[in-house]
């Protein structure tokens, strides 16, 4: 791409200056990637020619099909990453400047009911129950995870289920190596925002799904024997954090619980677990939050959750 020089200083000066982790750099990329791009199908051959005019055509394309809070995001890297061409002197004026962030809704988060989340736990198992069930001859039994899709399947069980027995969010889950798994205690160790390490603790039946996916999925679709990412993708790579993300749409859809985002599911995990008596703190270490008012939207939705099974419930509600 023509811009790819530009692009890749400006990652550098953030991963070094800013401090951020790997993933939000990685994320950082794909932003100013798909926006270079755009720019490079307009014609614009030179970063100093691009207008506020240019840039709001951009913000136009691709308010469709992106949540607010996902496009206020890709706005503010568009605004630092032009910010730092002027910064260094490689463009005079900084066209970004005047782009305006949406505004955020102020709406609770779309959760599952526990129920829900049971249902969809269960249907991305079936299919891996079936396989493990499959004895027609002890051969195939053996290989559970002969297929791709087989992988697959084993896969993307083991992710849903991690996700949301950990409350991790999806771009710490596909960061996870195999070293950061300690089936003993039954624990991952993730890098969160700001290179900040956790531990966090899973239950049997993600450590279940997760061995599975290890001993019959993963070998399948392993085609560098030195990589040590957990979760891979079809051709074998650490699996992006979107293709991730299309693995919890596809499950919920195919479970037939309403489509949430892995960051959903994420606080899904949260609600049910202060339902279930977790005290706040406990949480708010869970979820990697800096601050306890993050963690605290948590408990508006369970607050949420309480009125309406009162209204259902009590005769003169």
């Amino acid at each position: 791409m023509r811009f790819d020089a530009e692009r890749d200083r400006f990652l550098g000066y953030v991963r070094v200056n800013d401090g951020l982790s790997l993933n939000t750099v990685k994320s950082y990329g794909e932003d100013a990637t798909e926006l270079l791009h755009i720019l490079e199908l307009r014609g614009v051959e030179d970063l100093s020619t691009v207008t506020l005019a240019d840039l709001r055509l951009w913000v136009s394309h691709e308010s469709q099909g992106h949540a607010r809070s996902t496009l206020a995001r890709k706005i503010v890297v568009v605004r630092r990453f032009f910010a730092f061409l002027q910064d260094q002197g490689i463009i005079p004026t900084n066209p970004a400047a005047e782009l305006i962030t949406p505004k955020q809704s102020h709406e609770l988060p779309r959760i599952l009911t526990a129920t829900q989340a049971t249902q969809m736990m269960e249907s991305a198992e079936h299919p891996v129950h079936e396989l493990l069930s499959d004895t027609s001859s002890k051969e195939r039994k053996g290989d559970a995870g002969g297929s791709r899709q087989a992988a697959l399947e084993f896969r993307d069980a083991a992710l849903v289920e991690l996700l949301y027995a950990t409350g991790v969010r999806i771009s710490e889950l596909v960061g996870l190596d195999i070293a950061d798994i300690d089936f003993s205690r039954r624990t991952l160790r993730v890098l969160g925002k700001g290179n900040k390490q956790r531990v966090v603790p899973f239950g049997a039946p993600a450590g279940i799904a997760l061995e599975r996916w290890l001993e019959h999925g993963r070998p399948q679709l392993l085609v560098r024997a030195s990589s040590d990412a957990v979760f891979l993708g079809a051709r074998g790579g650490r699996l992006g954090v979107r293709q991730a993300s299309d693995v919890v749409h596809r499950e919920a859809r195919k479970a037939g619980v309403p489509d949430i985002s892995p960051h959903s599911l994420r606080h899904s995990a949260a609600t049910h677990m202060l339902d279930g008596g977790a005290d706040l703190r406990e949480v708010q270490e869970l979820l990697g939050h800096a601050s306890l008012n993050t963690t605290q939207r948590y408990t508006h939705v369970s607050i949420e959750q309480l009125r309406h099974r009162y209204d259902q419930a009590f005769p003169r509600a």
